[in-house]
């Protein structure tokens, strides 16, 4: 079995954020989110990386991540792009927004030979779900069924409290393993509580706070990308017609189809770990502090 290496999705611009927040250093050192969650990767076992990124900011993440991270592991870049489409499609007129996180793994597809674990760019994951979905990865086959995991996180543990977030509400079985994922678009602290919005605020569901929730951190078997690009022409003969500027392709569809299809498996790994990210400006105080303290307990090295 090939070992598993570690796709970073860093191809999207922070719009809420005000600029390329993937670049944005979280400590004096110029160390960024993606360095952490490299040396947490790296630290259980991962010795590849694959950024997936826009071509026009290549330069920019090699000379601002890609060089430190390349001393100490195998490192690719692939690019997202537009015109990336299956034969028949081509790019609407006036489209600018990417084709959504299925198509971003898509552009790995010749990169990536055996598992593999998903992660977003921005997000800071902790170091315990990058262990448990590497030993999941090494341990675990695809058989009748592929077998597929998540990190799952409790929801209380990733909001915050400086607007609304967006995450993959889930449920699972008594054996942890995923029987729904449901996105949720406007997540926010309501009276001390997490809560969504469908109506724009006019009214709110409450949800527990250790809701199991997806923060984009997937670990797949290769089949992942052959079933991807195997819907991709579907969802586009569907969706094209009703948003073409706007629909995208995610991961959690083609998770959603192959779990009603009973074609996979997705076990929910659990981990008590604290997201941090940068959703908005006025977050990055907080993920700076954060840094700063676990560098005090000596979960990092000031240099690394």
């Amino acid at each position: 079995m090939e070992k598993p290496c570690l796709v970073i999705m860093a191809a999207g611009m922070g719009s809420r954020y005000g600029g390329l927040k993937q670049m944005d250093p979280m400590d004096s050192q110029g160390h960024i989110l993606m360095d952490f969650s490299v040396y947490d990767a790296r630290e259980a076992g991962f010795e590849k990386v694959v950024f997936i990124i826009k071509e026009e900011f290549q330069e920019a993440f090699r000379q601002g991540i890609g060089r430190r991270v390349s001393r100490t592991m195998d490192t690719a870049y692939v690019y997202q792009r537009l015109e990336d489409l299956p034969a028949g499609f081509s790019v609407p007129e006036g489209r600018v927004k990417p084709w959504g996180t299925a198509h971003a793994l898509l552009s790995c597809r010749l990169q990536v030979k055996g598992p593999f674990v998903a992660i977003n760019a921005d997000d800071y994951y902790g170091k315990q779900a990058f262990r448990d979905l590497y030993r999941f990865l090494t341990e675990t086959e695809d058989d009748t069924q592929y077998h597929f995991a998540m990190g799952g996180y409790r929801l209380e543990n990733t909001l915050t409290e400086n607007g609304y977030v967006s995450r993959g509400v889930c449920s699972a079985d008594s054996q942890g393993l995923l029987r729904d994922i449901t996105e949720r678009t406007r997540i926010a602290w309501r009276d001390g509580t997490p809560a969504y919005t469908e109506d724009d605020g006019a009214t709110w569901t409450s949800l527990p706070g250790d809701t199991p929730v997806s923060m984009n951190m997937w670990g797949f078997s290769r089949n992942f990308l052959r079933e991807a690009e195997e819907r991709f022409s579907a969802f586009l003969e569907q969706n094209l017609p009703r948003n073409p500027l706007k629909c995208e392709y995610y991961i959690p569809t083609v998770v959603h189809e192959l779990l009603d299809e009973g074609k996979a498996t997705v076990q929910v790994l659990k981990t008590a770990d604290k997201w941090y990210g940068v959703t908005y400006q006025e977050d990055k105080p907080q993920v700076v502090q954060a840094i700063a303290d676990m560098k005090a307990r000596g979960l990092y090295p000031e240099e690394f």
